[in-house]
């Protein structure tokens, strides 16, 4: 049986700050995969002197703070982008605790699960927004940390997060295959299918519909903002169809799948 959680702000703080760190790797590789550098073993440098940055300089948030968002050797001004993704990563740890917590059978495995999927969907959703690109080194891992986490909590085989696998490539490579058939062009990118094959892993087939959901009402909020503010809309203009499925995931493993969690 996994230990019970101790108090909810204990945790809470303790997530909170493993998010902080977990943000200031996430935004690292977040600039660092898009220009095909090596996020695990190149050291952090300035972007503009291109100097090596000291440990005091890579605390996260509070380096920044105290820097006033300037390099420590240039003084170059380093984008707000960092600390946000830091301060995001860290609100998705105290999130992932404080839904843990509220579970009848909270441990600090459910709570790590939660965490772990909510750092990777950030750091997709992130590259997908900035980049409209869904590397595969992010997406399949995705499958497999669902995969894992569902064989540790339920301690069998996940039969319904297998199935979601397949069902979820298979839904989306479908839909990319029927839209390139009617409409002659692409229309869905090549990592979709992968992510939402990430979706049924830690989702199961079930609520793989809610994320569906989830994913065209966000799509659809972003075009009926653009009207509104009498932007110009058109059939071919892009949309980062994975960052609204990674909300979609997001939303769905946290209040379950619509219409069956009541």
């Amino acid at each position: 049986m996994p230990a019970p959680l101790p108090a909810t702000v204990f945790v809470a703080a303790v997530m909170g700050l493993l998010g902080l760190i977990v943000g200031s790797f996430l935004a690292a590789v977040s600039v660092r995969l898009p220009r095909e550098e090596d996020v695990v073993f190149a050291r952090s440098h300035c972007m503009s002197c291109e100097k090596p940055l000291a440990a005091r300089h890579m605390v996260p948030v509070l380096s920044w703070l105290a820097l006033r968002g300037r390099c420590g050797w240039c003084r170059a001004a380093i984008s707000p982008r960092y600390i946000l993704i830091e301060l995001a990563a860290g609100g998705i740890g105290v999130w992932a605790a404080l839904a843990g917590v509220a579970q009848a059978d909270a441990s600090w495995l459910t709570v790590g699960a939660t965490a772990l999927l909510g750092w990777q969907l950030l750091l997709i959703g992130l590259i997908d927004a900035e980049h409209f690109w869904l590397p595969d080194v992010l997406t399949w891992p995705l499958a497999v940390t669902g995969l894992g986490a569902a064989a540790l909590i339920g301690q069998a085989v996940p039969w319904p997060q297998i199935i979601g696998v397949a069902v979820g490539f298979g839904l989306l490579w479908g839909i990319a295959a029927l839209y390139r058939a009617v409409r002659k062009r692409e229309g869905l990118g090549g990592g979709d299918p992968f992510l939402m094959a990430g979706a049924g892993a830690w989702l199961g087939w079930m609520g793989l519909p809610s994320v569906m959901l989830w994913a065209c009402a966000g799509g659809f909020s972003l075009v009926l903002a653009r009207l509104i503010l009498r932007k110009s809309v058109s059939g071919t203009d892009r949309l980062p169809f994975g960052t609204f499925l990674a909300i979609g995931i997001w939303l769905t493993w946290l209040w379950g799948p619509l219409g069956l969690n009541g």
